[in-house]
């Protein structure tokens, strides 16, 4: 099994971790990872959009002038799409775009993210993510720590949500925070997917949340 190593708060050597045999020997599939990615994009759209058609619109019941002879083009009501204020012609009503994925196909997209990430030396697992106080300024100082501070997109994982880490890290535009999939489901935690590890260009995950991710996807 491939070992990696754990970082303290200021990038001194805290240890080793024994990577997951099913996370060190997955394999990236393209197909795999592009139909996650698509379901998950899919999945987050809200579909509420709604437009009414030239049926909905309120008025226009009067014919706006007489059929022939008077030199314009026949017409029905002023509440046709061609008419300011009139109804929209094939317009958008609200619907399901839900895409499903079996478990089996998203456990080896997330896996084949992660070993993607892992083999290009983009992951870091550091012993602790937690702070005193509510700090941009300490957030900003472990991730210089952790060598990572300049890299365009960073993904933390913490084993939990935690406000005062949280408020820490939301004022940085390139960091994203995400937690670790667990068994009892919190409504605060927004779990990463697939998508969030592929596009990110460093990934600092606690090594608690790294724990618990080979426990639900790597078992």
């Amino acid at each position: 099994m491939a070992k990696l190593e754990i970082k303290t708060k200021d990038g001194k050597k805290g240890g080793s971790h024994e990577l997951a045999a099913a996370i060190a020997e997955a394999k990236p599939l393209t197909n795999v990872l592009h139909r996650a990615v698509v379901a998950e994009e899919s999945n987050s759209r809200q579909g509420t959009q709604s437009a009414k058609t030239r049926s909905e619109v309120r008025g226009g019941g009067k014919k706006p002038y007489k059929q022939k002879k008077t030199g314009n083009a026949r017409q029905g009501t002023i509440r046709a799409p061609q008419y300011v204020k009139g109804g929209m012609a094939l317009a958008v009503k609200p619907r399901d775009y839900d895409k499903k994925v079996n478990r089996k196909e998203r456990r080896l997209a997330i896996l084949g993210a992660l070993n993607q990430q892992i083999e290009a030396g983009n992951l870091v697992i550091v012993d602790a993510i937690n702070f005193a106080a509510a700090k941009t300024k300490d957030a900003v100082a472990l991730l210089k720590g952790l060598e990572v501070a300049d890299a365009r997109r960073i993904l933390v994982i913490l084993p939990e949500y935690n406000e005062v880490t949280y408020k820490s890290f939301r004022n940085l535009p390139n960091v994203e925070i995400r937690t670790a999939p667990s068994t009892a489901a919190d409504a605060k935690t927004a779990v990463f997917s697939t998508r969030d590890i592929l596009v990110a260009h460093k990934i600092v995950v606690a090594k608690d949340a790294m724990a618990k991710i080979e426990e639900v996807w790597a078992k």
